[in-house]
């Protein structure tokens, strides 16, 4: 049974829609993170939007979740993430 206070780690692991490689959102490429999130949210049967927002939308609730304990250089790191998954995405 989840506790109240680890649901979003829950969410994280063990997402319905997307199948996360272990580790993904501590990696420091952006471009190897923004090409897991894609891999993932394309080989996904169960998502029910678009690859795309699927992807985004994964790595927004982490950074949402994450929120003052992110240090800079992470916030950083990740929306330089949010750029190459629109890249990879074709969406810029």
């Amino acid at each position: 049974m989840t506790t109240r206070k680890n649901w979003s780690k829950e969410v994280t692991e063990k997402s319905i829609a997307l199948d996360l490689e272990a580790g993904v959102f501590s990696w420091k490429d952006p471009k190897r993170i923004a090409a897991s999130l894609k891999r993932s949210a394309d080989e996904s049967t169960r998502r029910k939007t678009t690859a795309f927002q699927s992807a985004m939308s994964m790595l927004n609730f982490y950074i949402n979740r994450a929120g003052k304990n992110l240090s800079s250089e992470r916030k950083k790191v990740l929306g330089q993430v949010k750029i190459e998954l629109r890249k990879l995405f074709r969406r810029i």
